[in-house]
């Protein structure tokens, strides 16, 4: 968890300085900004650079693949204003497209994307917010109306967060809230917003067992830096240091620290192909190679992190009757993202992690041999190798250790037992 934030109750030489500079502030401006001044610290409203058209992969989309309309369709169903047309071979976007970023978390198949509304740029953009603000808000263009104070983060629409965007954040952080007047979302006419918006919370405090908070007064918005944040940036301000000068005491400046941690963050993630790799191979049996999904990557993240989360999720995967299987391979071509395959010896296999449970393979099976079933949550924890060395080299120093003390105490023993033959001798002789 992220610290609370809160000031030091005994401050120091540093915070005392915090607490001048503030007061100087104050004192030059004792009635606080006007609107206009705080519309112009804030810079010019531009709601069109939220907003961005998405590119479309249409060899990933379930439908192309399978040449199955009923297959999926949750980008048709989430699109406002029915801007999504899927073809035998290609995905178009119309002009009508409102640029609300909801078809991006909304397919199974990373079939849709742009610059700044993945879910790991969503979750890196909060995250930084979060790590220097007592409260981080998620709002939209239409619910805040102009330029966006530092700790709110605004999207084309809400509802572009997945939840596992959310479960990660809600994991790191406990001050994330979203920020919607009451009767915004009627207005709007990107209205399945909400509802989008609805599903992604309530799975990821499921999943997490957190909450998200909400806030619909904008007067209630807390702009507060953290304590530990602004005194941070306050003594590499004072030093003159470059972004990654370590402060007195070995601490590093607010924003570096923050930095760091998403930069750790993200290692952690991309090491997971590495490793998924490692477990249950890079290619299928046609020799294709896997894909991890970029929300399945974001939840196996979290749980390698915290396993303890695991008993949170469910998922169904593919389940193969061997009876009625003839080997054809429908279900293999069925599948974008080379999950699933059968082997040399004919048997179904699939790869739970990449898994994502769409059921294309169900549905272009000609036999009707597969059937999606409830899958083992544990194929989704991936060891991390890292943490693993370090496991194995601190029970290795422990071992030494306790090695150690038993030699100590086994010589102590001797010396005392040396020491009271002496005093024995001495009696005797006496």
């Amino acid at each position: 968890m992220a610290d609370s934030g809160n000031a030091y109750e005994n401050g120091d030489f540093i915070d005392d300085l915090i607490g001048i500079r503030n007061d100087l502030r104050a004192i030059r401006d004792p009635f606080g900004n006007s609107s206009d001044d705080q519309a112009a610290q804030r810079g010019p409203w531009e709601p069109s650079r939220y907003k961005e058209r998405p590119k479309t992969s249409s060899r990933n989309c379930l439908r192309i693949a399978t040449g199955d309309p009923g297959v999926c369709s949750a980008c048709v169903d989430v699109c406002p204003v029915d801007a999504i047309t899927i073809g035998a071979d290609a995905i178009q976007v119309s002009d009508m497209c409102r640029k609300c970023g909801l078809c991006i978390p909304a397919c199974p198949m990373d079939v849709f994307s742009d610059r700044h509304h993945l879910p790991k740029v969503i979750h890196d953009e909060v995250a930084k917010v979060a790590g220097a603000y007592e409260r981080c808000y998620i709002t939209c263009t239409r619910a805040l109306g102009h330029a966006p104070d530092p700790n709110v983060v605004v999207l084309p629409c809400v509802g572009a967060v997945p939840p596992e965007s959310l479960l990660a954040l809600l994991t790191e952080f406990g001050n994330i809230s979203v920020y919607l007047p009451f009767g915004v979302c009627d207005k709007c006419r990107t209205t399945t917003g909400e509802q989008a918006l609805t599903e992604s919370i309530a799975q990821a405090e499921q999943l997490s067992g957190r909450t998200v908070g909400l806030e619909m007064d904008e007067d209630a918005l807390d702009h507060t830096i953290r304590h530990s944040y602004e005194r941070a940036e306050f003594v590499k301000g004072i030093m003159g240091s470059a972004s990654s000068m370590v402060m007195p005491g070995g601490v590093v400046s607010g924003a570096s620290a923050i930095a760091k941690r998403i930069q750790q963050n993200t290692t952690r993630l991309n090491a997971l192909d590495r490793q998924l790799d490692q477990m249950v191979g890079a290619t299928n049996a046609s020799h294709r190679r896997r894909t991890l999904t970029r929300r399945r990557k974001l939840l196996i993240g979290v749980l390698q992190k915290h396993p303890e989360l695991a008993g949170n999720v469910s998922f169904e995967v593919p389940a193969c009757d061997a009876t009625r299987c003839t080997v054809c391979g429908a279900c293999e071509q069925a599948c974008p993202i080379n999950a699933c395959d059968v082997d040399e010896h004919g048997r179904f296999n699939v790869a739970s992690a990449y898994c994502v449970g769409c059921g294309a393979c169900v549905s272009a099976c000609p036999e009707g041999a597969l059937e999606m079933r409830p899958a083992d949550t544990a194929d989704l924890l991936v060891p991390d190798e890292q943490q693993l060395k370090r496991d194995e080299q601190k029970a290795k120093q422990k071992a030494e250790i306790d090695r150690l003390k038993a030699e100590g105490k086994k010589r102590l023993q001797q010396g005392l037992d040396f020491l009271e033959g002496l005093d024995t001798g001495d009696e005797v002789q006496a």
